[in-house]
């Protein structure tokens, strides 16, 4: 995997390259003002519920990232629906133009289920991505923020703390929920360099 974070799930090659032009057609569709029809999945394993991210960079920097946690669609339509809404509905970022498509890396993480944990040794830096819920906040962070930022445990920790909008170190009070999971990291540089 090129050194990125993350497990295998057990998608193979087909299933992951279907997948990032899924992503890539539902943008590329919607920048045209046109309506995509998906061509039916490769496998049955893309009809399973998965929850899934998608995230654009565009030259490096983060473009969109938007994705559901739960498992609540097949995950190829999960993840025409994280494409379309990572490009056009991120708040942190203006909507996707037809001239930006060329320059748009696709990845996608498909998720484990999450697991409550009580100890923070559980959580494995590289593997592990962080859900925090307190009260009506809720904040996630995928596995590979960590290692792309060089985090350690309380750091990634704090960090998922902040996105939830609480005090960094709120993980310390017994009210906050911690939740861990995995996911199968892939994007088109990815599946490129290992043709």
């Amino acid at each position: 995997m090129g050194g990125r974070s993350g497990i295998d799930l057990g998608l193979n090659e087909n299933e992951k390259k279907y997948l990032l032009s899924v992503a890539r057609s539902v943008i590329q569709a919607r920048c045209e003002g046109k309506n995509v029809s998906l061509q039916p999945p490769p496998s049955s394993k893309l009809q399973e519920k998965r929850g899934a991210f998608v995230t654009l960079h565009k030259k490096g920097e983060l473009r969109g990232c938007i994705g559901y946690i739960e498992a609540i669609k097949p995950l190829y339509q999960t993840v025409a629906q994280m494409a379309e809404a990572a490009a056009f509905n991120d708040p942190r970022f203006p909507p996707v133009t037809n001239s930006e498509i060329e320059d748009l890396e696709i990845e996608i993480s498909v998720l484990t289920p999450l697991t409550k944990i009580d100890n923070i040794e559980t959580i494995e830096v590289g593997k592990h991505g962080i859900l925090i819920r307190k009260g009506f906040y809720q904040g996630l962070l995928l596995p590979q923020v960590a290692t792309e930022y060089g985090w350690d445990r309380i750091t990634f920790l704090n960090h998922t703390c902040t996105k939830a909008g609480l005090p960094p170190n709120c993980w310390k009070d017994p009210d906050t929920e911690i939740y861990v999971f995995s996911a199968d990291i892939f994007s088109e540089k990815d599946l490129q360099a290992t043709e």
